[in-house]
């Protein structure tokens, strides 16, 4: 294989130095309960006899002990459509077990919230939590302590960052994450983008945006667009804890099935009680992480896995930073034009050659590292092969070596830009991350008035009176984990995207989120610290001369005498009830912050 990148050696480096304590302590608790054998073992009989009941003619071969027990960890509800196709998995999944002289059970469910149905709307500010309440769940699952190896179901925003939190703290135990896979293409999303801002205009009713959005998000499976849902499955292969060329394969499909079977196999295959022992522990190490960063820039991926990667690592030991992001962004070229950074669904993305093209091409660049665990077997290289069908069963090809679709996906030499999909922004408002690939290239530096708001209603309400006729910075404050959870604001997407229709300069400053499909407004988000709690936001008045710089990556506001402000003083008692939210209050009291990932269990 090619030298590894200076950057990206350095600063593998540097997170293994940083690390050094915390991962050396994760692996001792890792090793000393794998050194105490098959979890079974330790039950009482009264123990084992609870666990088995409903388990029919399984009953005997677990209490016998002497093969491996799966446990299913299912994020499945059939009101989230990326998950309704795991409705099918534990029979598929029992059934090969028993094919296999093995068991399998559910062990748990885990909530799987659609942020598409609550963006915009208060559930939102529960949804950031729910990654800490899927990992909470993960472990009340695995914690029943009967079984040898796990799969995890679950593929949207916060399920898989939760899912890998606890899979990690269960780490001896070694587990195999199945995707369900994409939804079939239907309205494209650039024409959703558009009808949407025609409603944004008030040119067209509620009616024909009914109709556009059902077209678009039409059956079973993950939104088409490269969001968050579609960046956490890049991840999963990159960081090997898929099967390699499992991530956008359709649903209910015989090729997702046997990926399913074959999923199942190879948990079976890594337990203690296998051919091939491969815990969780020692497949997320720092190189691991590294390739999914770099994975992340490659692909114009999720501004929100920046801050679900450093919880997720810390979970293992890895302590992440926004400047390995940065860092590593600098060394990485832009592969993919996928929704929002290109016309393209992540469908024509897989068609175009996928994951294992652009694996391949990384690591025949000395982008990743090549030399790592995974569910798989040991190295990176055999995700750059293609699962077949052949006799309802998976066999790897070599994948494809040129991209089908240059307009999609293209080679290190002939990359999009040259650095990765996101920049960090530092300067007197504190630090944030912007998503570069989805914003013109013209518009990566504004400089402008701000408009202060308090919430997204306010903006667009501004907007619906016709207030916004310059260009405009537009601070949306008190968004931050402890305020209000960290909503996703993509709600002000077309909005602020009809005001650079108009031919304003337009950026969006915030101490919350955006969604991943949000695109083409330059934003300025996560920004850290929050304004709760005398943040640098908190100062910031209407006229105040904004700074947002993607180049340099400063983020300033240009008013003298701002930093001797005092800092605004907030009622949010409104953010402590309704849908729920009086449950969360505990949460928003002990969130970290957004920089190390706005974790609560982590």
């Amino acid at each position: 294989m090619p030298q590894l990148n200076d950057t990206v050696a350095r600063v593998t480096d540097r997170i293994r130095e940083r690390s050094q304590e915390t991962r050396s302590t994760y692996l001792a608790r890792m090793a000393q309960a794998a050194e105490e054998g098959p979890r079974r073992a330790h039950l009482t009989c009264g123990n084992q006899a609870h666990a088995y009941a409903a388990m029919g003619n399984d009953q005997s071969r677990l209490a016998e002990g002497r093969a491996p027990n799966i446990g299913i960890v299912s994020a499945y509800n059939d009101m989230l459509s990326a998950h309704q196709p795991y409705e099918r998995f534990p029979d598929l999944i029992r059934e090969t077990a028993r094919k296999n002289g093995a068991t399998a059970q559910v062990a748990g469910g885990v909530p799987a919230m659609c942020d598409g149905v609550t963006q915009g709307q208060v559930g939102m500010e529960l949804s950031l939590f729910s990654r800490d309440v899927i990992a909470l769940a993960t472990g009340v699952a695995l914690s029943h302590n009967t079984f040898d190896t796990a799969l995890y179901l679950g593929v949207c925003d916060k399920i898989v960052p939760g899912l890998i939190i606890g899979a990690a703290t269960f780490g001896y135990i070694p587990g195999v994450f199945l995707p369900a896979g994409p939804m079939t293409s239907g309205l494209p999303n650039d024409e959703k983008a558009r009808v949407r801002k025609e409603f944004a205009k008030g040119n067209i009713g509620r009616d024909e945006l009914m109709k556009a959005e059902m077209a678009s998000y039409h059956g079973p499976g993950t939104c088409t667009f490269y969001g968050t849902a579609n960046s956490n499955q890049m991840l999963m292969e990159f960081m090997g804890l898929h099967l390699p060329g499992a991530s956008f394969v359709n649903p209910n499909t015989p090729l997702r099935d046997a990926l399913t079977v074959a999923g199942t196999e190879q948990a079976l295959q890594n337990t203690l009680l296998g051919n091939d022992y491969r815990p969780v522990s020692q497949i997320l190490d720092e190189r691991a992480f590294v390739n999914g960063i770099v994975g992340l820039m490659a692909t114009g991926g999720s501004t929100n896995l920046v801050l679900h990667l450093p919880a997720m690592a810390r979970a293992a030991g890895v302590l992440l930073e926004l400047e390995d992001f940065d860092d590593l962004s600098s060394a990485t070229p832009l592969l993919a034009k996928v929704y929002p950074n290109g016309l393209a669904d992540v469908n024509h993305f897989h068609a175009a050659g996928g994951l294992g093209y652009m694996i391949g091409q990384l690591l025949e660049n000395g982008l990743l590292h090549e030399d790592v665990k995974t569910t798989a077997g040991d190295g990176l290289g055999r995700y750059t092969e293609e699962p077949k069908l052949r006799e309802g069963r998976v066999h790897y090809e070599p994948g494809p070596r040129n991209s089908l679709n240059e307009k999609i996906l293209r080679p290190v030499d002939q990359a999009f830009q040259t650095t990765g999909g996101l920049k960090q922004l530092k300067g007197n408002l504190g630090h944030g991350m912007m998503k570069v690939s989805a914003v013109a290239p013209e518009l990566h530096v504004i400089e402008a008035k701000a408009r202060v708001f308090e919430s997204q209603g306010a903006v667009k309400e501004a907007f619906q009176k016709g207030e916004f006729t310059e260009d405009t910075v537009v601070v949306v404050r008190f968004q931050g984990p402890s305020a209000n959870g960290m909503p996703e604001l993509h709600n002000l997407t077309p909005t602020l995207a009809v005001l650079l229709d108009r031919g304003l300069r337009v950026a969006l400053v915030t101490d919350g989120r955006m969604s991943g499909a949000s695109g083409k407004v330059p934003a300025a988000i996560h920004v850290s610290p929050e304004a709760l709690g005398a943040g640098p936001l908190s100062r910031v008045q209407d006229g105040d001369m904004i700074r947002v710089d993607a180049v340099n990556g400063t983020l300033e506001n240009l008013a003298e005498g701002f930093a001797d402000r005092p800092a605004r003083q907030p009622d949010l008692s409104d953010n402590s009830h309704g849908i729920g939210r009086e449950l969360f209050a505990p949460f928003r009291q002990m969130v970290g912050t957004a920089d190390t990932g706005a974790a609560v269990v982590v």
